[in-house]
Parts: C-alpha cells; sequence; structure tokens
C-alpha cells in the first residue's frame, strides 16, 4: 500500500461489492428500490480517489477492480458520501469506545435495552 488513501479506497471496492450482493439478495426477494445505495467513508482522499475519473500518476498501480468503484458511482448504482469520524457508525463494531461514544453509536443505530426501566 502507497497510504492510508490507497487502502480506505480499497476498502471500498469490499463495501461496493457486498453492498451490490445485498441490492441483488433484496430484489431476488422482491423487495427492490430504484434509489442508489449510500456508501460512507471517513477517509477524504478515498472518496476522492472514487469520484474521480482522471488518471494520476499516483494511482495507477491500484488495481482495475478497485476502479469499477468509479463506475457504479458514475451509473448512480451508489452514492459515495463523506461522514466525520466522530459520526462514523463503523467506530462501533472496529474500535474501542469509552462509555459515552458508545451510548451515542448505540442512540444512532436505534439500539436500546429493553430491559432498562423507561
Amino acid at each position: 500500500m502507497k497510504d492510508l488513501g490507497e487502502a480506505e479506497y480499497r476498502s471500498l471496492t469490499d463495501v461496493r461489492c457486498e453492498l451490490k450482493w445485498l441490492k441483488g439478495l433484496l430484489s431476488d426477494l422482491g423487495v427492490s428500490s430504484g434509489r442508489p445505495i449510500p456508501m460512507y467513508s471517513d477517509s477524504q482522499s478515498a472518496l476522492y480517489l472514487a469520484h474521480n475519473h482522471v488518471f494520476h500518476e499516483r494511482s495507477k498501480h491500484i488495481d482495475v477492480d478497485c476502479h469499477f468503484d468509479r463506475d457504479s458511482i458514475a451509473k448512480g448504482i451508489i452514492v459515495a458520501s463523506h461522514v466525520s469520524t466522530t459520526s462514523h457508525l463503523a467506530d462501533f463494531f472496529t474500535k474501542p469506545l469509552g462509555q459515552q461514544r458508545f451510548e451515542f453509536l448505540l442512540h444512532k443505530l436505534d439500539i436500546y435495552d429493553i430491559h432498562a426501566p423507561t
């Protein structure tokens, strides 16, 4: 890997594959939507690579399969958007969090303790 932006860009490719698979599964089950699939990242450089269709000397070594993200975004199948690091819901599953941050992300995910007194 050349830098963190490239690593994040490559991970967007994995996410795109999963999202397209889920969209196909839901379509097979009769649940389909004409709306684009939202995909969020807190990496500005990865989003720049995903949105920018211009060839760059620094990105010429990135595998061709990664560049299919650009096609999915250009065709409107996926909408890649920036989310601030403090609001990134994936942190809930990937990073150790303090109690306040943990509860904030639980609330954002609409997860509540059903046994807690109301």
